[in-house]
């Protein structure tokens, strides 16, 4: 058996939702590197020719979308769009998202919806959008970014946590719907990773010393640091590629070990 034919992604066409910046942009690159053809979306038309930039200067030939992932219509247009321009989508990594840091009663239902519309709402969307295609291809990948918070609470992400735990389920629920059309769907479940996002979070205090929470999430993790965006990128390999045709259903959780630890002993 060749098993780099296995993780081969060559002529296959991944959109990458949130693509731009961040973990979408490393699990898009690890797919140019397997000879995936790259489109992204994001929501507005500076990260969109921000997001072409980082491409280009990575010699990656991607198109990039404008899209409110939220917007049924808009997904279906670009959807649309994609299958006139470049082709059927093979992958679709469900990837854009926010976060609100709240306490749960001081967060208002307005504020706890949007959080859902984007984080779970729209991933159900975006799926619906292309699996009509998938079936008809007779093959499809759908990768979901899920969480930690999938599995665990924390103070300030009740939402976040709900819209996550959310998408753990719908990923399931779409493996035991469409597994008979050859349709695969996973999630990854991300550790805590290095991205422009986090950054405020490790940087060090006006007296040199670690920020609290890098400090924190150092000790929780038994790697003992943050993870990088590009280390999520064997593992979306893998999920979007055939070596994982009899995965489906699972969420893969790349996050150092955090889930299989308790804490270091005070």
């Amino acid at each position: 058996m060749d098993f780099s034919k296995l993780f081969s992604l060559e002529g296959k066409v991944a959109l990458i939702t949130g693509g731009s910046y961040g973990i979408g942009y490393g699990i898009a690159t690890a797919f140019a590197a397997q000879g995936a053809k790259i489109v992204f979306c994001d929501i507005k038309q500076e990260l969109v020719d921000k997001g072409l930039e980082s491409y280009k200067a990575d010699g990656i030939d991607a198109k990039g979308y404008v899209c409110d992932v939220t917007n049924e219509d808009m997904v279906n247009d670009m959807v649309k769009k994609i299958e006139a321009e470049v082709g059927v989508i093979d992958i679709l990594v469900n990837n854009a998202g926010i976060i609100k840091r709240i306490p749960m009663h001081e967060m208002s239902a307005a504020e706890f919806r949007q959080v859902i519309d984007v984080d779970l709402n729209a991933p159900f969307i975006c799926a619906k959008a292309v699996i009509p295609s998938m079936i008809k291809k007779g093959h499809g990948k759908i990768i979901n970014i899920c969480s930690m918070m999938s599995e665990l609470g924390r103070e300030t992400v009740s939402a976040y946590a709900a819209a996550k735990g959310g998408l753990k389920m719908l990923t399931r629920n779409i493996c035991a719907e469409y597994a008979q059309y050859n349709i695969q769907c996973n999630g990854i479940g991300p550790g805590y990773i290095a991205t422009p996002q986090t950054a405020p979070l490790r940087e060090p205090q006006e007296d040199g010393s670690k920020h609290p929470f890098d400090s924190f999430i150092c000790a929780r993790t038994p790697a003992g640091r943050w993870l990088n965006p590009d280390e999520l990128g064997g593992p979306a390999v893998f999920l979007a590629s055939d070596a994982s045709n009899a995965v489906n259903g699972h969420i893969l959780y790349v996050d150092g070990g955090i889930l299989a630890y308790i804490g270091k002993q005070p």
